[in-house]
């Protein structure tokens, strides 16, 4: 091996690290069952500052700011009647890994026993690309962030487990129906070239080559509305890789206007409200990027689009919410087992020759190295479509590839052989979750709309029950990158790169969730499957710590530097500047970094904190050791007029004693009319 081999492959898995990513009703109805039902939120927002942000792939795109928060939502179910009980978790995250998934499900035993488990907690991520990254155990997830980050990974882990301990605090005798219906408006496919490889018979169910269907789960203690799931596929990509403030994109939107504006939730006063998670399903070539460039669709601004997508499904999930639904009704059920899909003989049934065929270690393709151009471009000279004998462009990286995998991951041009030293997993947990007549497959990936539809009718074939009630939840309970079928596999887009175990990696995935099904169907038991391991250099970090604060000569931390205006109209922004430490001393989760206040009664009460849309949170180091804290507002046209300031909270580090003291700064007074 020469000396330069590993510097390209840490080089090459970094880009990967963020290239990654980006029907009707029944007529007859059973009568509802009662479920002990809970729901719960919590804060899973990471470093504000100087942590790397996971999803696309650039080395220089840290976080400086939060724009909105990232949370966590759970639902716990119990079936009265036989005592099972599911937690199913939505977070504001890029991806969820098995890291998280290890980490919640210790904290959960340690609180619980064994009530929660593998087997019946289900953890899922919007996919937002931008957040804090650094919370997997596999290299490749980590190099673009310089490596593990504990920060986000605590967050990570204590938010989820708060938001689950909050819903089965909140268990409480109720009903879930459940609602179906189309949205057009918010994705297009982004990899049409490869959609169209695929039979007719699968292509008409999706005549716009998008997936409409979004399906809601309305949540009722008793007769009160508690809670919503909405489930639709489109990517958390609206904010493009230019964007550095922490948000949890056009997903998180839609949670918060339901919850927030519609629904008058206020997350800081940490009392239960109205939780509403948006989900994604078979998201793998569905951008939100409706232009088919990042950041253009439907408009040329990357916020005004994380809000109209967002608001867009939040206005099709809240039509579903108050129109006809069906009682959920029946048992609750689940099976989980770990697959090593790197190793998978599959049987001629599930391939499309009729052949058996075998997976292999996964491998990253060049055309993973390119990106997705709809959604955000990764490094140059690679492109989409690259397949063999184009092999002449990876001679320079130089990394040896044995030949049996590159015939097995034909016609992929191969780059990295992720799967060989374990920077990316091959052991995963698949998983299928019933919920009354509703049934979850839990795919640790990213799933093409065509593959989620095949998936979807191998699991409904082996239940027995209507497609519709079979659904995709992808980005759940580890990552794998994504999974096309074996026909969009040959063209080699972005998506069939990024299929690590080969051209059967679907019929795969097929093959093992009938196995799910089947155990689930006949109630018998399955074998525990392939253990996983804990990767080398898993908690790896090149990233530095904040060593000190400082300020400038007869400065204070807190101190405004710049001051607003006296008066505002409803619409404009108001700027403050305060003198800041580092965000890295307090992540200040379930709290945040500034406050808007309003003068009432003689009383400054908080009207918006950094989890709301109209803030916004801009960090930056000023020299050395010094840096800055600018606090927008931008006034909505519902607020009353009368008094305002803006309050800004921090935490500095003493370079002495390395003690982390709080402060506040506060501006001064300023009205609007």
């Amino acid at each position: 091996m020469r000396a330069t081999r590993r510097s390209i492959i840490a080089t090459t898995l970094a880009a990967l690290a963020g290239a990654l990513l980006v029907g009707g009703l029944p007529t007859a109805q059973a009568a509802p069952t009662t479920y002990l039902v809970g729901r719960g939120i919590s804060d899973v927002t990471g470093p504000a500052a100087e942590n790397g942000m996971m999803g696309y792939s650039k080395f220089d795109q840290k976080t400086t700011g939060i724009h909105q928060r990232q949370r966590s939502r759970a639902f716990v179910t119990v079936d009265q009647a036989t005592g099972k009980r599911v937690a199913y978790v939505n977070a504001d995250l890029g991806m969820i890994f098995r890291a998280v998934q290890e980490g919640v499900l210790g904290k959960l035993k340690s609180r619980y026993g064994d009530l929660y488990t593998q087997q019946n907690v289900l953890l899922s991520a919007t996919h937002t690309h931008a957040g804090p990254g650094g919370y997997s155990h596999n290299l490749a997830y980590n190099l673009a962030i310089l490596g593990f980050q504990k920060q986000t990974f605590d967050a990570t882990v204590d938010g989820i487990v708060e938001s689950v301990v909050k819903a089965h605090d909140d268990l409480k005798p109720g009903t879930i129906s459940i609602g179906r219906g189309e949205l057009t408006n918010a994705s297009v496919n982004r990899s049409r070239v490869a959609f169209e490889q695929n039979p007719e018979s699968d292509k008409a169910h999706f005549p716009d080559a998008i997936d409409p269907s979004m399906t809601v789960l309305r949540f009722k203690q008793g007769a009160a509305d508690v809670g919503a799931i909405s489930w639709f596929a489109t990517h958390n990509t609206s904010m493009t890789n230019l964007n550095t403030l922490i948000s949890p994109d056009n997903k998180g939107y839609a949670a918060y206007q339901w919850e927030h504006d519609q629904k008058g939730v206020r997350y800081l006063d940490n009392r239960p409200g109205f939780v509403a998670a948006f989900p994604n399903t078979n998201a793998g070539d569905m951008s939100p990027n409706l232009n088919l460039r990042p950041g253009s669709g439907p408009t040329e601004d990357e916020f005004e689009n994380t809000r109209i997508i967002g608001e867009r499904q939040n206005t099709k999930a809240n039509e579903i919410f108050d129109g006809p639904q069906t009682p959920v009704s029946g048992g609750i059920d689940y099976r989980m087992r770990f697959v090593d899909l790197s190793a998978v003989t599959v049987d001629g049934r599930y391939t499309t020759d009729g052949q058996s065929r075998r997976t292999c270690p996964g491998v990253v393709g060049a055309s993973t190295l390119a990106g997705s151009i709809e959604d955000g471009p990764a490094l140059p000279l690679f492109s989409e479509g690259m397949v063999n004998p184009i092999a002449a462009l990876l001679e320079p990286l130089d990394v040896e590839v044995p030949q049996w995998v590159k015939d097995c991951q034909y016609p992929k041009a191969t780059a990295v052989p992720t799967g060989l030293v374990e920077a990316t997993p091959n052991v995963l947990p698949l998983q299928i979750v019933k919920l009354g007549q509703l049934h979850l497959i839990a795919v640790p990936a990213e799933v093409t709309i065509v593959s989620g539809l095949r998936m979807r009718r191998t699991v409904a074939a082996e239940l027995g029950v209507p497609l519709e009630n079979v659904l995709i939840q992808g980005y759940a309970n580890d990552f794998s990158q994504y999974v096309t079928t074996p026909e969009e596999y040959d063209k080699q887009q972005y998506e069939g790169g990024s299929t690590l175990f080969g051209r059967d990696t679907l019929p795969a995935y097929q093959q093992e969730f009938a196995k799910l099904a089947q155990s689930l169907r006949s109630g018998s038991a399955l074998p525990p499957g392939a253990t996983p391991t804990k990767p080398l250099l898993a908690e790896l970090n090149l990233q530095t710590g904040v060593v000190f604060d400082d300020k400038g000569l007869f400065q204070s931390f807190g101190q405004v530097l710049t001051e607003p205006a006296a008066a505002y109209e409803r619409g404009q922004t108001v700027t403050t500047k305060f003198v800041t430490g580092h965000p890295k001393n307090n992540l200040r989760r379930n709290g945040t970094y500034l406050e808007v206040q309003r003068e009432t009664a003689g009383q400054w009460k908080r009207i918006a904190d950094d989890g709301d849309w109209s803030t916004r949170y801009h960090w930056a180091r000023v020299g050395l050791a010094n840096s800055e804290a600018t606090i927008t507002w931008t006034i909505p046209p519902d607020v009353p007029p009368g008094r305002y300031r803006i309050v800004h909270h921090g935490d500095w580090k003493s370079g002495w004693t390395g003690a982390i003291t709080p402060f506040t700064g506060t501006s001064r007074t300023f009205t609007v009319n």
